[in-house]
């Protein structure tokens, strides 16, 4: 088929892969990766656009949202469900939505991404004039990511689609198409594997990115991470020691009179402030660390 997805399409590289022995056989996969980094490496204009018209909604009050099916759902869940932990935002701040509802995270639901008329649905009951949606669909024909795409625009979100194929009808559905060029798979078709991993390398830096621009990292530290374990807990006394600095006990101290929020700890630290002297000072410069601590 001359017109056939370079999704679908057989890879010369991995032909007779069922003959090699498992060395060659792990090997041969895990370098066919490579292509997957490359393909979001290569869109970095667009995608750092797309970065600056979501952070923008979402300083406006916007949320972000993204939408796929299969693979490409459990992928943005993944993304979705790491911001709160990471960059101590509100679970409402980022959500994903998949074609099927929450039952298909751990099992294919029968025709659920062909079912445009849900993916409408699903958008026009949470997306809201102002927020940004991403469409993720590696061959770009997911009716249920389509049809999603179509309604938030019409609902006035900005929205982007993203797709491992050329000439798509989710890229022709958004706002800004971004297509990543992963290459035939290495097993013809699975597009868990190099398309699949475009797409979370994509959201990895597509929400990092629009967090940082949103104040959450100072330098290059996680200074709103959430410290709801032992583990996020030492990392909290960390950075509230290298900041002030001050060694553990006081840090400690800080972190406790600041209710573990290490932005609040490190301005009073740093200015002998009181914890409220602190967090309004933090208000006052839009939860900007940097800026409360050098000036705009």
């Amino acid at each position: 088929m001359n017109d056939m997805p370079q999704t679908e399409a057989r890879n010369p590289r991995t032909s007779s892969l069922d003959l090699l022995p498992s060395i060659e056989l792990t090997g041969l996969l895990a370098g066919e990766q490579s292509e997957a980094v490359a393909a979001v490496v290569a869109v970095s204009v667009p995608l750092a656009q797309a970065v600056d018209e979501i952070a923008m909604r979402m300083a406006s009050g916007g949320t972000l949202h993204y939408v796929g099916a299969g693979s490409s759902g459990r992928i943005a869940f993944l993304d979705a469900s790491e911001m709160p932990p990471t960059f101590g935002t509100d679970p409402s701040l980022v959500c994903a939505h998949i074609a099927g509802g929450r039952d298909a995270l751990t099992r294919a639901i029968e025709g659920a991404e062909d079912d445009g008329d849900a993916g409408e649905r699903e958008i026009r009951g949470h997306v809201k004039t102002g927020d940004a949606v991403v469409g993720l669909s590696a061959s770009g024909g997911a009716a249920f990511v389509v049809r999603a795409l179509l309604a938030a625009r019409e609902t006035g979100a900005w929205t982007l689609g993203v797709t491992s194929n050329a000439g798509t009808e989710l890229g022709a559905a958004a706002d800004v198409a971004i297509v990543l060029n992963t290459g035939p798979e290495p097993v013809a078709g699975s597009t868990r594997l190099k398309a699949g991993t475009a797409q979370k390398v994509l959201l990895n830096t597509l929400s990092t990115a629009t967090m940082i621009k949103l104040d959450k990292v100072y330098d290059n530290l996680m200074v709103d991470v959430v410290a709801t374990n032992s583990k996020l807990r030492k990392r909290a006394l960390r950075l509230v020691m290298q900041l002030v600095p001050s060694d553990e006990q006081a840090a400690a101290k800080l972190l406790e009179s600041a209710g573990g929020r290490v932005k609040v700890a490190v301005v009073m630290g740093r200015g002998e402030l009181t914890a409220a002297e602190a967090r309004a000072l933090l208000d006052s410069h839009g939860g900007s660390l940097r800026r409360a601590l050098h000036g705009p």
